[in-house]
């Protein structure tokens, strides 16, 4: 048998720095980013692919948008959302993250021999629920069941296919300088709601997921003609990991000013108490959006209109370079980087 000429044996990760996998490695920092660049990306895709939460294609005349992901929250069900409904809106949110409308899911179940039949049925009826509230049809599915002790109760993937219906190209590679950087709601809230059932944490008042659908919002500025140039949804890594890579991505330097963040003060407080940067929380209904300062206006009014904590936080400069930074409160600027290691594993 010939061998194959592009079939390469050496790993491209460095074994001696990483010789197994971390949990670091899914969550939206440094070593996500490497696995992503070094090993997947070489493998399955393409020089011209630019990352983006999901991909455009062409089928029949169409532009359409695709995505896929894969939820192991834990726990399953907590403040504002549950593994179910979250499996939804995130792959909702990824394709309208492309300007696309969500039309069809696929869904893919890997049950733990012994995981209570009344907890998947609860997590089946939110599925439901939030299929019918995103206007997302599930036409498709799986099930696979593993042993005991070996799946950690449900595991969920999904695939989504949305339609395009415009002409503009939402993506990293549109991002100009002098573009504005909004977010469409308050931040961290996800991540701490999880922290918080996850290690028994009381606060003064129940911090809940924002976990929601973000479609309808982002088709409500694409239907008043807001010339969007890039959005990206605010999961793993949350706002600092976004911005990152979208700078990355267009080779353009971002500023953003720490006194326009949308931080509610119970989610700062926790993560004062726990040692945590609220810009790199996950949250799982907020987006980031790059727009002309022409079109500010008009969606900071649509915006704020669905969450009055939408803000203006910052603008791409007229710099190389790739990199973001942030000026303080008391007016020093840091740079905003990845983070190396794992902040809050498991939170989608």
């Amino acid at each position: 048998m010939e061998s194959n000429p592009d079939f390469n044996l050496t790993c491209p990760i460095p074994i001696e720095n990483y010789p197994q996998v971390l949990l670091a490695h899914g969550g939206g920092g440094r070593l996500m980013n490497q696995l992503i660049e070094q090993m997947f990306r070489p493998a399955f895709g393409t020089s011209s692919d630019i990352p983006h939460d999901a991909t455009t294609l062409t089928l029949t005349g169409k532009k359409i948008a695709m995505t896929t992901d894969s939820y192991v929250v834990n726990p399953l069900f907590f403040p504002g959302g549950d593994i179910g409904s979250m499996a939804i809106y995130g792959t909702v949110n990824d394709l309208a993250m492309a300007g696309a409308r969500p039309l069809y899911l696929s869904v893919g179940f890997i049950l733990e021999e012994g995981l209570p039949m009344t907890t998947l049925w609860h997590i089946i009826q939110a599925m439901q629920m939030a299929a019918k509230w995103a206007n997302i049809q599930i036409v498709t599915g799986d099930t696979k069941v593993v042993d005991r002790g070996k799946g950690d109760g449900i595991f969920i993937n999904t695939a989504g296919i949305g339609i395009i219906e415009h002409e503009l190209r939402i993506s990293p590679e549109s991002v100009q300088p002098g573009d504005i950087i909004l977010v469409s709601g308050d931040l961290g809230r996800h991540g701490i709601a999880i922290m918080a059932v996850r290690e028994g944490l009381e606060f003064e008042t129940t911090i809940e997921s924002d976990s929601a659908p973000v479609a309808d919002l982002v088709l409500e500025l694409l239907n008043a003609g807001v010339e969007v140039h890039c959005l990206r949804d605010l999961t793993r890594g949350g706002l600092a990991s976004a911005l990152h890579e979208i700078a990355t991505a267009s080779n353009l330097q971002m500023e953003i000013e720490e006194n326009k963040l949308p931080i509610r003060e119970d989610v700062q407080g926790a993560c004062e108490i726990l040692g945590f940067d609220p810009i790199y929380v996950a949250n799982e209904g907020r987006f980031v959006a790059f727009i002309p300062a022409k079109d500010v206006d008009k969606t900071c009014s649509i915006l704020t209109a669905k969450n009055s904590q939408a803000s203006v936080i910052g603008k791409v400069q007229d710099k190389a370079g790739g990199l973001v930074t942030m000026v303080s409160k008391i007016g020093s600027s840091r740079i905003v980087d990845l983070l190396s290691g794992e902040q809050l594993p498991r939170i989608c």
